[in-house]
């Protein structure tokens, strides 16, 4: 119903506040086009008196990163009783936390690759896992302090244990798998199409390739086998709801095909603050299911709700 009042909450104070003030823009700009009244919210520490004061019929959730997305900034908008899009307070914590979500993701019977978490600060000379593994901050995104350890490093990288790491003292530590990264959204209770990222000059999906322009290369629909393709949607469906996830989230995914049978296929986390641009992953996954970007938009605010 357009003629509503939406703030669009972008920007914040995480690492992601580019990446949020990018969103948050192109979605402001289209829910305008469909005929809402839109007010953008550089989100500060004061956010909850802004928005007490703005009183807006919805609040469309373009944050990335902590405060974002972990359910903090949920909790403000159900105290506030201001409808908002994505997932609620439980779903967003839970899936900011690597391995919490990934202990949920393996108890529904969805494949993870083996992992253990520990503190950045115990990393001396000796590898916690036999290489090639990742080391990656349990609760942050955008492949912020994502290091990859190859077979032949005689050590654990130094950065993990130095002064300046700045991403948390907890880390997952998970088996390497080598192969293909594949991503599917999903939006509501329909699983998107899958789509391969081709990284381009990078060793794998990190932020440059995510954001810097020709960083990686999208391709929808993934050219896997229909078997793999349907598999990679059931179980993006099945992680957003176990995570108990609302509105729109996309689960990432890594393919092995170089042995023999199918391939090993591995969940490796779920966003449900997926970017937000019209050449971001999940809007390209809907405009392949016939949804232009306002459309889209205009879903996930007739979608927003308290109480998710």
């Amino acid at each position: 119903m357009s003629g509503r009042h939406v703030a669009v909450l972008m920007g914040g104070f995480s690492s992601e506040r580019p990446v949020s003030l990018s969103s948050g823009a192109a979605c402001a700009d289209a829910l305008e086009a469909e005929g809402y009244r839109v007010t953008r919210v550089d989100v500060g520490r004061d956010v909850a008196a802004v928005l007490a004061d703005l009183r807006p019929d919805v609040a469309f959730n373009a944050l990335h990163g902590p405060f974002g997305e972990d359910g903090t900034i949920q909790g403000i908008l159900e105290y506030l009783e201001i409808p908002y899009t994505h997932s609620g307070v439980l779903a967003s914590a839970l899936a900011m936390d690597k391995a919490q979500a990934k202990h949920v993701a393996k108890a529904s019977g969805i494949p993870v690759a083996e992992a253990l978490i520990t503190d950045r600060r115990t990393f001396g000379n000796e590898h916690p896992m036999k290489p090639p593994y990742v080391v990656k901050p349990v609760r942050e995104g955008s492949s912020f302090g994502v290091v990859i350890v190859k077979e032949d490093q005689s050590h654990p990288p130094q950065v993990i244990a130095s002064s300046e790491w700045r991403y948390g003292d907890r880390v997952m530590v998970e088996r390497y798998i080598a192969g293909r990264e594949l991503t599917c959204g999903v939006m509501g209770d329909i699983a998107l199409g899958v789509t391969e990222i081709i990284p381009q000059g990078h060793a794998f999906y990190d932020y440059d390739s995510k954001y810097v322009k020709g960083g990686s290369s999208h391709v929808i629909p993934a050219q896997i086998s229909p078997n793999i393709y349907q598999k990679i949607q059931t179980l993006a469906l099945k992680a957003h709801q176990a995570i108990g996830c609302r509105g729109v989230s996309r689960s990432d995914f890594r393919f092995d095909d170089r042995g023999p049978g199918e391939g090993e296929l591995i969940w490796l986390e779920i966003n449900t603050q997926p970017g937000m641009t019209p050449t971001s992953l999940v809007p390209e996954m809907a405009q392949h299911a016939g949804l232009q970007f306002g459309e889209f938009l205009r879903w996930m605010v007739e979608d927003a709700s308290c109480l998710r």
